[in-house]
């Protein structure tokens, strides 16, 4: 069984920044990419940035030049500069295997004050 444990989240002002970690554990095959989505009140789940396992990096337009994504064997981090109102999410870890079977953490909250 995969786990994935977010943690990082909290309040924070407009401008400020925040670092994302999950941390997977469990029996895990040959990861081909980790990533973040995020899901704010009331809106669908979203992408924010994945990585594959060749480093190949893909971002949302909303968080270009914002956010940077990286990752170690089995973590993933996201770090998030000029944060605005609009990042406020439940921010979530995304594990998807060569076999295209998905996994997802709990999510973690960020609160974005203006």
């Amino acid at each position: 069984q995969v786990q994935l444990v977010e943690s990082g989240g909290g309040l924070v002002q407009a401008g400020g920044s925040l670092r994302l970690s999950c941390v997977a554990s469990g029996i895990i095959f040959s990861i081909n990419a980790m990533g973040w989505y995020r899901q704010a009140p009331g809106k669908q789940r979203e992408l924010v940035a994945t990585i594959t396992s060749d480093g190949s990096t893909n971002y949302a337009d909303s968080v270009k030049g914002r956010f940077t994504i990286s990752r170690g064997n089995v973590r993933v981090y996201l770090q998030m500069n000029s944060l605005l109102p609009e990042d406020t999410a439940v921010y979530y870890c995304n594990l998807r295997t060569r076999g295209l079977v998905e996994y997802w953490g709990k999510g973690t909250l960020v609160t974005v004050s203006s």
